[in-house]
């Protein structure tokens, strides 16, 4: 399978940013490496001018959607509106949803599978704490956040349609690393789950990892049994370095 290297734009730029990198994102993905794929999740206002810059050659995600088709929800983007933008993609279960604006396992699942009903291919998210981290629970968490955030989408869903993306929590911001061992541990973990849950699929799934990762240390992560690609944050804000994590060898 081909290695998605995703960028997470968060809440940063405005439509003459997103529009000038958009159009140097389209330039690069016309000569990417020939086992790269290439994902953009912006924020909802900027999804049109990235869709018309893109034209189809970097696939573009919303950052989030909301589990119904319309309705009186205030504030919030259906999985059609998205489609409706030009995406094809959506994240869920972003670690900063679940911590700050406290989306719980129930919702990010309803969330899951009607994007995946709706037609949107989904990237969950999941992830220790570092207090989760400290107690040794890592196996018991992202089983607990894999078995609720799956378990409304059918065994037979196509592994080119769900992926994962593991975030250590901890990791970020913290001063504190994940190494290849703990890299190598959790994705092992996802993988298992996975090919239990798809029996015919799971082994297909990509597996993201979404740590602090930077052009420096891209090519270590990608190199790793079960990591399938990146999901990139503060690192993919400027397209110089994004475009070097996009090409880096594996090690």
């Amino acid at each position: 399978m081909k290695l998605l290297m995703a960028a997470n734009w968060k809440m940063f730029k405005k439509l003459d940013e997103a529009a000038l990198y958009s159009k140097e994102l389209a330039k690069l993905a016309r000569n990417l490496p020939p086992d790269r794929e290439v994902a953009l999740f912006a924020p909802f206002t900027s999804l049109r001018v990235c869709a018309d810059n893109l034209g189809g050659s970097v696939a573009l995600g919303g950052q989030n959607c909301y589990p119904a088709a319309e309705g009186a929800f205030t504030g919030e983007i259906s999985p059609g509106m998205l489609l409706d933008c030009g995406c094809s993609h959506v994240l869920v279960g972003h670690s900063e949803r679940r911590a700050i604006l406290g989306e719980n396992d129930a919702f990010i699942g309803k969330k899951c599978a009607f994007a995946l009903s709706a037609g949107l291919q989904v990237l969950l998210c999941i992830g220790e704490s570092l207090e989760e981290r400290d107690k040794g629970l890592l196996r018991a968490v992202l089983e607990r956040q894999l078995g609720e955030d799956l378990a409304a989408v059918p065994e037979t869903a196509s592994a080119q349609n769900l992926s994962v993306a593991y975030e250590p929590v901890w990791a970020i911001g913290t001063g504190r690393v994940a190494g290849a061992p703990d890299i190598l541990e959790a994705h092992a973990l996802i993988r298992a789950f996975l090919e239990r849950r798809f029996p015919d699929r799971g082994k297909m799934m990509r597996i993201l990892y979404g740590g602090s990762v930077k052009p420096e240390n891209v090519a270590e992560i990608i190199a790793l049994d079960n990591v399938n690609g990146v999901l990139v944050g503060g690192a993919s804000l400027q397209i110089d370095g994004f475009s070097r994590i996009v090409r880096a060898p594996v090690a």
